[in-house]
């Protein structure tokens, strides 16, 4: 239709986003109005594995942490590349092979720049 700007193949989309929003708030709204509120010391203090909490809320994290975090993620994201490769490994043939012994000595040498670096020891 001439003049349309919005794609009628995404209606279906948007009815599903605008269902699945009104769904969450309504039963959290639900939730809310029956359930049964006895607020009391022990339910108000923050939960750290079962015991007492002996810290700030608000300590400081060790930027370990975060790296190990982010190397992680970032070593399973490359990880996920692999899949689809191998799916369609035999129709590309002897150029993709070589592309992705590219690609893996490419993680290896990152990983163990990591590895030297000691970012993926936790005691440090």
């Amino acid at each position: 239709m001439p003049g349309s700007y919005l794609p009628s193949e995404y209606l279906p989309i948007l009815m599903l986003l605008v269902t699945g929003i009104a769904f969450g708030v309504l039963v959290l709204w639900i939730g809310k109005l029956f359930r049964v509120q006895r607020p009391y010391f022990e339910k108000l203090v923050a939960y750290e594995s079962g015991n007492p909490p002996t810290e700030e809320p608000r300590m400081r994290f060790s930027v370990k942490f975060y790296t190990i975090a982010i190397l992680f993620i970032v070593f399973d994201v490359e990880a996920i590349f692999l899949y689809p490769w191998a799916l369609v490994f035999n129709k590309l043939g002897l150029f993709a092979l070589l592309e992705m012994f590219i690609f893996i000595i490419l993680l290896l040498i990152g990983y163990v720049y990591a590895w030297k670096k000691g970012n993926l020891e936790w005691d440090n």
